[in-house]
């Protein structure tokens, strides 16, 4: 296959299925995978015929990383320009109140997925000139967001993960990238907090910061692939945390700390 490949994670919706439509678009073969099928089979009646594969993939799962790699190497003759590791879930609340199954699933799927992901890939990616791995982190991998603390910290986790890796795959000519939108608008809002009856959606809205189209996450991600930066952040609370986090960080704590309390 001469036509160039993307991987994607979460397809399902949202932000993966967003992306999966822009770089189907502009001639990019895409993989979809997803644990929920349905979904999957949504983003793909808007694709053309022929342009896509289709992957039911835990990402918690060893073996369906490896078997849905697989598949996908068959379709594209062993070629993966970009590996989009994609899927999150976003469980909030008080630490102390979390349960250790949201705790340990948050972990599992926005953290240690990637770390599957890419070494189930990274063979391909290897063999793939001037490939590309792009995760998906967070605002949240900015500055630390109370009431999302584990969200945050895989997030974070996401970060540094990225930064390492665009330099230990150097040498195998493998780039690596990430993502850090502020809230998109995507199902991972109606999110529950643990402790309470109201959702991350609701929390942000008490807050006051904005909910970003998921369109404009799919233009970050073509150019944060074909671009130099490490981190491409989207929406306009993203630039402000990266601004306030190097330049004002104690006015940042401090405004963060009067919003906590506002809602609470």
């Amino acid at each position: 296959m001469s036509d160039k490949t993307i991987f994607i994670t979460g397809a399902a919706s949202g932000i993966g299925r967003a992306v999966a439509r822009y770089f189907g678009e502009r001639g990019y073969f895409v993989g979809l995978a997803d644990i929920n099928d349905a979904g999957m089979e949504e983003t793909a009646s808007t694709m053309d015929q022929g342009r896509f594969s289709i992957h039911h993939l835990d990402v918690t799962n060893r073996a369906e990383w490896k078997a849905a790699i697989a598949a996908f190497g068959e379709r594209t003759g062993g070629r993966m320009d970009v590996l989009f590791n994609n899927a999150g879930i976003g469980v909030g609340g008080p630490l102390q109140e979390m349960s250790d199954e949201d705790i340990d699933r948050t972990i599992a799927i926005n953290f240690t997925g990637v770390i599957d992901g890419t070494r189930a890939a990274f063979d391909m990616l290897r063999d793939t000139p001037d490939s590309c791995i792009l995760n998906t982190s967070s605002a949240a991998g900015i500055y630390g967001a109370a009431g999302l603390v584990v969200y945050s910290g895989t997030k974070f986790a996401v970060r540094a993960l990225t930064e390492g890796l665009d330099i230990e795959f150097a040498p195998y000519g493998i780039r690596s990238r990430s993502l850090m939108p502020s809230f998109i608008e995507t199902p991972i809002l109606d999110g529950p907090l643990t402790g309470g009856n109201s959702s991350v959606r609701e929390m942000i809205a008490e807050s006051g910061m904005e909910i970003t189209p998921v369109e404009e996450v799919a233009v970050a991600a073509w150019h944060a692939v074909h671009e130099e930066k490490i981190h491409t952040t989207v929406g306009k609370t993203a630039k402000r945390l990266a601004f306030a986090a190097r330049w004002t960080p104690n006015r940042l704590r401090k405004s963060l700390g009067m919003a906590r309390t506002i809602e609470d």
